[in-house]
């Protein structure tokens, strides 16, 4: 994969999200992603996504992670159920939305 930058993954994931309507499909909730010093949050509803930079004011799922081990997620170079089990990534509020995140943004 080529290298990738944490604003352009972030700018190009709304229509990557959207372009598989029917695993959106009766989901209603927001992510927020706090990522190194950077914050994006993913609002679903409707069966359409949003993502906007910034801090949502309620999130029900947060994923914080360091802005390399992010970048070392997308390039394939580190496992997401790995880094959550060692602590490199973290999830705050509704686990269930962090395991169904990677159906649709990978």
């Amino acid at each position: 994969m080529p290298e990738t930058t944490l604003k352009d993954f972030f700018k190009g994931l709304e229509s990557k999200i959207n372009s598989k309507p029917e695993l959106l499909s009766g989901m209603d909730c927001i992510y927020q992603f706090m990522v190194g010093n950077f914050a994006y949050n993913i609002s679903i509803k409707g069966g359409k996504a949003v993502v906007a930079e910034g801090e949502a004011p309620s999130p029900n799922c947060t994923i914080t992670i360091s802005e390399s081990d992010f970048i070392d997620m997308l390039a394939g170079n580190l496992n997401g159920q790995m880094a959550f089990l060692s602590g490199r990534l973290k999830v705050a509020g509704d686990i269930g939305q962090a395991f169904r995140l990677g159906s649709f943004i990978s």
